[in-house]
């Protein structure tokens, strides 16, 4: 489990196909205080530590990806230079900053919009018929690894849905969302607890 709290950057030094996607990561975290095994989010994405190299303040990480985790994440994530949203997994008593997170990506969204606003920044995101229900005006979302709240949404003809997010400068300097553009993708996790619901309610119904 995860929490949405960006903790830096990285940076993917080499790609290698062998099988599945080997990746190494740059990033500055303490080699020493992680172990080969543990979990890391990458932009929204659990993945598991397979090799460690470096120092402290410059580690190389070293994951594998699946062909399941490419194909249903953003088109080109895995490719040398992509920068990464880096999250530890949760620890028991640490503070739960921001919401539960799994690490598991649910679909792809769209920014459609991107315009500043008192000193924020805010992003329009579409997502997809199929996952439109789950989004919240005041809910929670994962945006590429980072935990955010749901402004306000419109519901659009087709099922689609366009919600708004406030990236505050703080935000858009320590994690990727401030490099976004319109037109770029990003990876979507919706609440857990409303993924809950909606079960409940299907069922109920």
């Amino acid at each position: 489990m995860f929490t949405g709290i960006v903790t830096a950057i990285g940076t993917i030094e080499s790609v290698e196909q062998r099988g599945d996607t080997r990746i190494l990561v740059a990033c500055p975290f303490d080699p020493g205080a992680i172990e080969v095994g543990a979990s890391i989010s990458c932009s929204g994405v659990c993945l598991t530590v397979v090799t460690l190299g470096g120092e402290k303040g410059a580690a190389r990480i070293g994951f594998d990806v699946s062909g399941e985790t490419v194909s249903r994440t953003v088109r080109g994530m895995w490719e040398e230079g992509r920068r990464l949203n880096l999250e530890p997994a949760l620890r028991l008593g640490d503070e739960l900053g921001g919401h539960l997170v799994t690490g598991h990506v649910d679909t792809v969204g769209e920014v459609v919009a991107k315009n500043e606003k008192g000193g924020s920044w805010q992003l329009a995101i579409r997502i997809s018929r199929a996952f439109a229900p789950f989004v919240a005006e005041k809910g929670s979302i994962t945006v590429d690894g980072v935990s955010l709240t749901v402004n306000d949404l419109r519901d659009r003809s087709d099922g689609t849905c366009d919600f708004s997010l406030n990236i505050i400068p703080h935000t858009a300097e320590v994690t990727t969302l401030g490099d976004l553009a319109t037109g770029d993708r990003v990876n979507l996790e919706i609440d857990v607890l409303a993924r809950y619901l909606k079960r409940m309610q299907s069922l109920a119904g």
